[in-house]
């Protein structure tokens, strides 16, 4: 009876430990003892060798069982710090969530407030016309006009630590910078921002100016606006023109990578820019970027406009029902360029003085140059405009092509807009000693194509015939 006893208490014992979590646990220890005593009850009415295996046995289980019942308290343990940790963690997720909510509270270091800065913004507000167009080099129509453009794409999300700069202060500081290419530091202080900060926006802008406006307001001219680029140059004595082509140097700091390859040939460092412009003095294609020690084809012969007359069957940049004929030779609509570019179907230039020229060939080459002559007269608005071009910019060499661009395409937007060039910009492009002097012309020593050149002789021999057509 007392065995019985015994071993019904050990069961309850057991069943005891594998009871749910929130009935208390009897400890390890008087779960060995009651094992132990289990064990030394039935050795004691058992035979000699059927004890010996029976205490083994329960030495094994007695040994699983504290191995379980640590490992559970383990796992509780382990599964008790989880939870303690997602409460905690979603506690204060929840008290920051109020907070943000709640509290007006403004941190300082965020928020460095420049007087001087915020006044002169202030007091620009209150210009006359002249005033703010010789600051921003744009009339204030203008500036409105491309603030309703970039706005959006320019405007910044609202923080609990500060108001973000509107977009008219942002585009500001874009033009002021294009306009001068003053340093980082000077900027900041005049518009009350941080230095990073100018960094910044002058890219951020930069970029949404190229990246928004450019299908817009840069393109080649097609239907009635190409009938009238040709009836215009037509009226400058050059018939069948779409436009001129042309390069120019626009300087840079030295890059740390390869800086020879951007010395050019006067020994300062530079990008060149490449750009088609009709007859109202605007660009019809942009080409920025290439380091300043190449020479005019290299850079033609790698853009798209190249590439997109030159994979077209029959070799026209422009349709060809627009060409005409004048001695059984077809002359297709081309552009007009320097000697440094190469003659094609579609890109007409001058003779060189190298041959003796015939009447005709002097005529057709000085008829050519003065209607070329509109490249380099929006080569002189733009550096005149955005002083960023004349001299050398604080901005890394891999962002100058889309400042460039982006410089290009304003230029469009204020001639479109009517926005006269002041007298008084043509007079700062005054090269300063040697710095802003344009290397040489190079002319190109390339094969001539055989059919380009017969168009030139056509046109050169029966210019004025065509033009009375």
């Amino acid at each position: 009876m007392s065995l019985h006893f015994r071993y019904a208490r050990s069961q309850v014992v057991l069943r005891h430990h594998c009871a749910p979590r929130f009935v208390l646990d009897l400890k390890m220890e008087e779960a060995a003892r009651s094992a132990a005593l289990f064990c030394s009850v039935i050795l004691s009415v058992s035979t000699p060798l059927l004890g010996g295996q029976l205490s083994e046995l329960c030495q094994l289980q007695a040994a699983v069982l504290r191995r379980s019942r640590a490992q559970e308290a383990l796992d509780r343990d382990r599964r008790r710090r989880q939870y303690l940790r997602r409460r905690r963690a979603f506690l204060l997720s929840s008290i920051a969530g109020i907070l943000s909510v709640l509290s007006t509270t403004r941190r300082h270091i965020w928020a460095r407030r420049r007087i001087r800065g915020e006044n002169f913004w202030a007091t620009a507000q209150s210009y006359d016309e002249d005033a703010w167009k010789a600051q921003f080099r744009m009339s204030r129509s203008t500036f409105d006009h491309l603030v309703k453009l970039i706005g959006p794409a320019i405007q910044r999300r609202r923080t609990n630590y500060r108001a973000p700069i509107e977009p008219r202060r942002r585009l500001a500081i874009t033009l002021w910078w294009f306009a001068r290419s003053g340093e980082y530091r000077s900027i900041a202080d005049t518009f009350g921002v941080g230095i990073a900060t100018v960094c910044i926006i002058v890219r951020q802008v930069t970029s949404a100016i190229v990246d928004l406006l450019y299908g817009r307001f840069v393109s080649l001219p097609t239907g009635p606006q190409l009938d009238e680029t040709i009836r215009a140059f037509a009226d400058r004595c050059y018939p069948q023109c779409a436009g001129a082509i042309g390069s120019t140097h626009i300087p840079i700091a030295p890059p740390r990578d390869n800086p020879d390859h951007y010395a050019n040939g006067w020994g300062w460092h530079s990008v060149i820019l490449q750009g088609v412009v009709d007859h109202r003095l605007r660009f019809t294609d942009v080409y920025a970027g290439w380091p300043g020690s190449n020479s005019s084809a290299s850079v033609l012969s790698s853009s798209d406009l190249y590439l997109k007359a030159e994979d077209r069957p029959d070799g026209y940049l422009f349709p060809r029902e627009k060409s005409i004929l004048s001695s059984g030779v077809e002359i297709p609509v081309h552009l007009i360029g320097d000697l440094s570019f190469p003659l094609r179907p579609w890109l007409m230039k001058g003779y060189s003085n190298e041959h003796r020229l015939s009447p005709e060939q002097r005529r057709f080459t000085f008829t050519l140059a003065s209607a070329r002559s509109v490249v380099d007269a929006a080569f002189m608005r733009l550096k005149g405009r955005w002083r960023c071009l004349l001299k050398k910019s604080d901005i890394d060499v891999s962002m100058m092509p889309r400042v460039v661009t982006a410089c290009c395409i304003l230029h469009n937007i204020c001639e479109q807009q009517g926005d006269a060039f002041l007298p008084e910009w043509s007079i700062q492009m005054a090269p300063s000693g040697q710095f802003l002097i344009q290397p040489d012309i190079v002319p190109y020593q390339g094969e001539t194509y055989g059919p380009a050149e017969v168009v030139r002789c056509t046109i050169a021999n029966n210019l004025l015939s065509i033009l009375q057509r």
